[in-house]
């Protein structure tokens, strides 16, 4: 883990998306972050000691889903499908998927499997997946603002975990979205999906992939611009169904929201320059409790004792 000074500093943006706004000051106490997302290794080291079953290895119980289609109440996730032509990103139900038998275990669903990727980070894994990794580990989820904060290096003022330029002399600095989402990927560094931890450049504080590669959940309760109001949905994750959602016919309940939803930070190996531009550290989303997907993992801090 490295060791973050505590400090102040500006947390969300004004020239972005709106559930970004207000920039605000803020000021974090010092702790402890892993170097990198929580791997399957490091999870599958959890599980072996203690038997853990994640969320999307469990059937959705009937109660919790009125009205559900019995054949979808079976355990599984959400995966991204690249259609093979160029499709309206309006309708982001063509490229996101509910896979039965998909898990950290099976990323793509039950045909896949983790060979060669030991290294890469953990997904499909629920808020209630990564808070209990974090308690066997001795550690904590971190906080909206402990992330941004630690994802910013110590940079003010700035777009990315790096500077204001996406690609510095043409480097790719993170794992994103390379060409036209979602049909199009370049694969500019030879990855379609996830990267190793660490394969990219660390920022400032030697934290990597605090940009790009998969998203992060975070402590906070999701509220738009940064106060308690109705939010709103929008970008890449937008519209990505849940476990709720594909029980019920991918029927979207009032306001979209009825899901209690947490924040999640830092982008994933989906973000976009033509489609969703959340691979910045202001960047934030919200995600149902209840639900994992195919770009979603964690990472730990840990804070001194009072």
């Amino acid at each position: 883990m490295a060791w973050i000074d505590g400090g102040s500093f500006s947390m969300g943006s004004n020239h972005h998306y709106p559930e970004e706004a207000p920039e605000h000051p803020v000021s974090v106490d010092g702790f402890w972050m892993d170097f990198h997302p929580v791997t399957n290794q490091q999870f599958g080291r959890f599980v072996t000691a203690t038997g853990y079953v994640t969320l999307a290895e469990k059937a959705p119980r009937a109660e919790d889903y009125p009205g559900a289609i019995p054949e979808m109440l079976q355990p599984g996730s959400v995966v991204f499908h690249k259609p093979l032509k160029p499709v309206s990103r309006s309708q982001p139900l063509v490229w996101w998927r509910y896979v039965l038998g998909a898990d950290w275990r099976h990323p793509f669903g039950p045909d896949s499997n983790l060979d060669g990727k030991t290294q890469h980070p953990v997904v499909h894994i629920s808020y209630e997946d990564a808070q209990a990794y974090a308690d066997w580990a001795g550690k904590a989820l971190p906080s909206e603002a402990e992330w941004e904060f630690a994802a910013r290096g110590g940079l003010q003022g700035v777009e990315y975990a790096w500077g204001d330029d996406l690609m510095p002399g043409g480097q790719i600095m993170a794992n994103t979205w390379q060409g036209q989402f979602p049909w199009e990927n370049l694969t500019c560094r030879g990855f379609e999906g996830t990267s190793p931890v660490g394969f990219f450049p660390p920022n400032a504080f030697g934290l990597f992939d605090m940009i790009g590669n998969v998203w992060e959940w975070t402590t906070d309760w999701y509220a738009p611009r940064h106060i308690a109001a109705p939010a709103e949905k929008s970008g890449c994750c937008a519209g990505m169904p849940n476990r709720r959602d594909e029980a019920r016919e991918r029927s979207i309940e009032p306001g979209g929201l009825a899901i209690p939803r947490r924040v999640i930070k830092g982008g994933s190996f989906l973000c976009a320059p033509s489609y969703c531009r959340r691979y910045r550290p202001a960047a934030r989303m919200a995600q149902p409790i209840d639900s994992a997907a195919c770009h979603l993992g964690f990472r730990c801090v840990k804070r001194p004792h009072p």
